[in-house]
């Protein structure tokens, strides 16, 4: 992108901040690219005559005479099926030590798809995850976060979804990964074998964060070129979006703006929605489907990020750490899926929603039975069997390790009921319960 000839250079600057520079010019555009004394900086406000940029590596060291070159361009990315099995950075430039790129230069962070293009979601996106595809089955075209700790290993989840996942093309934007996770993607894509259906933008601890602002847009653009021009099932995988609210803080912290809630900047949930809404179920059977981490400070979904995303997404996915199996689960009650009735029991089995509802119904009650046991007071039988079966539902079930299919997530979900209830107990229509209970076991 910096090679281009240059048009438009200026040697004079009006203010410098800790991220941006500002000065005169004319016939700037926003988003467009531009160097300030040899950095790559990109226009983030205009205002009559004074263009403020934004340096992605920092002022240090640019002086008030410092040549600013524009682009005339905002970010572009070579598209072509060359971007298969590569690594990319925040520029849409190679870190794998693969060739460049040949191909055709498509302008990032565009519009979304026009709604009167999209269609309504109904293609089933199976993880193999069974809290995910059992009791929040993904719907192509769908966009959902995964809401974490910082310390539970939504990568690892990330990483298993794109493996098991049945689509055309993952893309990976990742923002603020450490070496250790860059790494740990990249050896788990390699050492799968599926490298040639994923392309990955990737922006590390050691790059300068406000770059991080450039990964969905670059991830957005190679997903687009997938489903709009190749008519394939692509799934972009962000993470995490709560360091990507953090480089926007950082910009207009240093631009002097006011923060909003939580030191976030107010423009934050068009931000957000300006990528999640990249999301669409094309006529032609091309879709984007998004998934992204969205780490929370001590579990607070009441943080302007967390807050925010809950209005643009389509429900959210909630990991925690389940004391009683010691796994990592997919929380039953706080996760939500606002799309899989379009096709639970549609394109799954006729029982699906009903085991569902019976298999959380339980696990609720077996809360009800744990609170008991907290506060001192007698169990029943039935309390008992709650408890018992709540452990192994959360082991065989609800914990991110499970790697099955969905008739397989069924059937076992049936033993269980088998195992600890009786079928009144389980609320099931009998119709159901006579063609899929156990018989001996």
């Amino acid at each position: 992108m910096a090679n281009k000839a240059y048009q438009r250079v200026y040697t004079q600057l009006t203010a410098i901040t800790k991220a941006t520079v500002s000065l005169n010019a004319k016939g700037v555009s926003n988003d467009e690219l531009a160097v300030v004394n040899g950095k790559l900086a990109q226009v983030v406000k205009t205002k009559g005559d004074t263009v403020t940029l934004q340096v992605f590596s920092g002022t240090e060291g640019i002086p008030t005479n410092a040549e600013v070159a524009f682009l005339g361009a905002p970010p572009t990315l070579k598209v072509g099926e060359q971007l298969s099995g590569r690594f990319f950075n925040a520029y849409g430039q190679p870190i794998d030590g693969g060739p460049d790129i040949e191909g055709e230069e498509r302008q990032v962070g565009g519009p979304s798809v026009n709604p009167y293009k999209r269609r309504q979601p109904s293609q089933l996106i199976p993880t193999g995850i069974a809290g995910i595809d059992l009791n929040n089955t993904l719907v192509s075209g769908q966009k959902i976060p995964f809401f974490a700790d910082p310390d539970q290993p939504y990568n690892q989840v990330m990483a298993d979804v794109a493996l098991r996942a049945d689509v055309d093309k993952i893309i990976l934007g990742g923002m603020g990964l450490s070496n250790d996770d860059y790494l740990f993607f990249r050896h788990e894509f390699e050492s799968a074998g599926v490298l040639d259906k994923i392309v990955s933008f990737v922006n590390t601890t050691e790059d300068p964060p406000v770059e991080r602002l450039l990964i969905p847009d670059m991830a957005l653009c190679a997903a687009e070129y997938f489903a709009v021009d190749k008519h394939e099932k692509v799934l972009v995988l962000l993470t995490d979006m709560t360091l990507y609210a953090d480089a926007l803080s950082i910009v207009s912290n240093r631009m002097d703006q006011i923060p909003s809630k939580d030191s976030m900047p107010g423009s934050l949930y068009s931000d957000l929605a300006k990528i999640y809404e990249k999301a669409v179920q094309l006529p032609d059977d091309g879709s984007i489907t998004i998934i992204a981490v969205t780490t929370l400070n001590d579990g607070d979904i009441t943080h302007a990020i967390p807050d925010n995303t809950g209005y643009i997404t389509e429900g959210q996915l909630f990991l925690r750490a389940d004391p009683d199996s010691g796994k990592v689960i997919i929380d039953p009650f706080r996760s939500l899926s606002r799309l899989k009735q379009l096709v639970q029991g549609k394109k799954t089995r006729a029982d699906h929603s009903q085991i569902m509802n019976a298999g959380v119904r339980l696990y609720a009650d077996a809360q009800n039975a744990k609170t008991k046991l907290e506060n001192g007071f007698d169990l029943s039988d039935y309390d008992h069997r709650c408890l018992d079966y709540a452990k192994e539902y959360a082991t065989k079930l609800l914990s991110i390790d499970v790697n099955i299919t969905i008739d397989e997530m069924l059937d076992t979900a049936w033993k269980l009921y088998a195992k600890y209830f009786t079928k009144a107990e389980t609320g099931i229509k009998q119709a159901f319960i006579d063609k899929y209970w156990p018989n001996g076991d």
